[in-house]
């Protein structure tokens, strides 16, 4: 085929099938239910001040956002990925490397971003350094495959992760750098020798284990290089659970569905781990699903736990449908996110929420609207999310209770989508003391309310219930019995 055959092929793939069926939920990491507890004091103190932040953004951005297609996945050849039938696999390949000398974000501007993450009410920061193709968005130098390799390279903002790191650090965020164990980019972990079949290392380590360590040094370089020229670090969230020791697939590894061979895939945690705490003393490790000492905190994925978590977690939820920038894509609405944060918080959790930029560098105006709208409503209701933990009845109905630190309770009613709410409203349990107020946090006024046994009737001041759509969720300030 010829290239320009090629090429358009992949671009009426990229406007048709954005996300393959099944990439969804084949492509998530599920969460591990194992967890142990770090020991170390400054790993302690720093994950309890991430559990206060409660609200956090994840940028997935990288080569993908040039066709507007899932990221890195369409690389790998497993029985769920879908492309186009016409087009052979090596030819595939060769046109995504490509696309390195396409991508040119000349309105690339962080300061931006970071200042509507905050506008938004998010407190942290996980930004892709490198998604499994490979592709670094710092300038590594253990590799010619990165962002400042290509037609950005005379950009001033050139090494995109220095930027934005610095960009939110300015803002106040904890920071977090997303790396994959997994790159489909080296000829370390894919060696050109043999096909790739699947998501896994495509060679027997165990008979080229000399090519392994070259790969182990490269990944234990370039997280080196991230630890020790990007400035402060509070978070390394490495991706790619596949990629862990042999010893840690157990029967629940193996319900995931995803081929694992029969070698350990091991890139030696321990010494990654002790090389990133020396420069970045207390950094929490997120080892995602591979459960043992260097997971500090678990990471569900596209989904919120049914029941609270005894262990420090994190909701990953996307605002549109995908992870990455894809054109035309179908945005959660502010009142869903809202009540999603509400759910996660009051479960003990928090929520990292997924936002793609353009290929162009600049963020999709669906995405700062409705950001700037989740904002307004913390900017007034913050008080019962950020710095507080559950109680022991967290939820009654659509009625999610969380507590501060100095006692405080709150009562979160999530109203339905563009509804008014209703002139009454009440709930079972977390009870206010007898004689006390209850206040709403919006108008900072105590509401009436009643006691019936075991249930708390409030009446509604009469403007708010002639607003339909107004107030994802009012919230309630209190002194429990």
């Amino acid at each position: 085929m010829h290239a320009k055959k090629v090429t358009l092929a992949f671009a009426l793939l990229a406007a048709t099938s954005a996300r393959p069926v099944g990439a969804q939920e084949q492509g998530i990491h599920p969460q591990s239910t194992q967890y142990e507890a770090p020991t170390d004091p400054l790993v302690k103190q720093k994950l309890e001040r991430w559990r206060d932040q409660k609200f956090g953004l994840i940028l997935h951005w990288g080569l993908y956002a040039v066709p507007g297609i899932i990221e890195s996945w369409q690389l790998c050849s497993e029985d769920w990925i879908e492309r186009d039938s016409t087009v052979a696999y090596e030819d595939y390949k060769k046109w995504y490397w490509g696309l390195s000398q396409q991508f040119n974000p000349v309105k690339f501007n962080p300061d931006q971003w970071a200042a509507v993450a905050k506008k938004a009410g998010m407190r942290y920061l996980v930004f892709t350094t490198k998604h499994h193709d490979g592709f670094s968005m710092f300038d590594t130098k253990q590799s010619d495959f990165k962002i400042t390799n290509g037609p950005f390279r005379d950009n001033a903002r050139a090494n995109v992760a220095k930027y934005v790191f610095e960009a939110f650090r300015r803002e106040g965020f904890m920071i977090g750098a997303y790396f994959s164990k997994p790159d489909w980019h080296s000829p370390q972990f894919w060696w050109p020798k043999y096909a790739t079949p699947n998501r896994n290392v495509n060679y027997d380590i165990r008979k080229y284990p000399w090519r392994w360590q070259q790969y182990k040094s490269f990944t234990y370089n370039q997280i080196s290089e991230l630890m020790h020229d990007y400035g402060r670090m509070d978070i390394l969230w490495l991706d790619g659970g596949w990629v862990r020791p042999r010893e840690t697939v157990n029967a629940e590894v193996r319900s995931w569905g995803a081929p694992i061979p029969e070698f350990s895939q091991d890139v030696d945690m321990p010494r990654i781990a002790a090389m990133a705490r020396q420069a970045q003393p207390g950094l929490l490790l997120v080892d995602r699903t591979v459960h043992g000492p260097y997971e500090n905190y678990q990471t569900p994925e596209q989904r919120v736990p049914e029941l609270p978590l005894a262990t420090p977690w994190e909701s990953c939820l996307t605002l549109a449908n995908n992870w990455g920038y894809v054109p035309n894509d179908t945005y959660k609405s502010p009142t869903k996110i809202i009540h999603s944060l509400v759910e996660v918080v009051a479960k003990g959790g928090s929520l990292l929420l997924g936002v793609g930029p353009k290929p162009d560098g600049t963020l999709a105006d669906e995405a700062v609207t409705r950001l700037a709208v989740i904002g307004k409503w913390l900017d007034v209701n913050g008080e019962a999310i950020y710095n507080t933990r559950a109680t022991a009845r967290f939820q009654d109905g659509r009625t999610y209770f969380t507590q501060g630190k100095k006692g405080t309770r709150y009562a979160i009613v999530c109203l339905p989508e563009n509804q008014p709410p209703p002139a009454t409203l009440e709930w079972t349990g977390n009870l206010p003391a007898k004689g006390s107020q209850l206040k709403l946090l919006q108008t900072g006024k105590a509401v009436q309310w009643t006691r019936e046994g075991n249930k708390v009737k409030l009446t509604l001041p009469p403007d708010l219930t002639q607003q339909a759509g107004a107030y994802p969720a009012l919230v309630f300030a209190f002194v429990a019995e």
